[in-house]
């Protein structure tokens, strides 16, 4: 069974920067799609964005396009999500999902259901605050 393992979060000033990663293992996964998603006290899960499995394509939503960014390195098992610019609303709980296709589509909405994703990780914290 595949396991994923967040880490990197942390607390980080408004405009500032994290780095998160997401350890996968238990199976080949480095063929597969990846998402982030984040979610807060009170709030659904949000898309955050999501990478395919060669990490050739990507996929986010408005309100992070520009300032995160996804990347992945398949010889390590492992898929980061680089935030830059960050805002207090971007305080939240972030995990990482996986879902075992090998395919991707330019649809917008590509990857963003979390219903969608088979694996979840356990999340890590980050928090935006002065």
């Amino acid at each position: 069974q595949v396991q994923l393992v967040e880490s990197g979060g942390g607390l980080v000033q408004p405009g500032g920067s994290l780095r998160l990663s997401c350890e996968a293992s238990g199976g080949t996964v480095s063929a597969y799609v990846m998402g982030w998603f984040r979610q807060a006290p009170g709030k659904e899960r949000e898309f955050v964005g999501a990478i395919s499995g060669g990490g050739d394509a990507t996929n986010y939503p408005d309100d992070v396009k520009g300032r995160f960014t996804i990347f992945r390195d398949n010889a390590k098992n492992t898929v980061y999500l680089q935030m830059n610019s960050l805002k207090a609303e971007d305080t939240a709980l972030y995990y990482c999902a996986i879902r075992e296709t090998t395919g991707w589509s330019t649809d917008p909405s590509w990857g963003t259901d979390p219903s969608w994703y088979d694996y979840w990780g356990q999340g890590t914290q980050v928090t935006v605050s002065a």
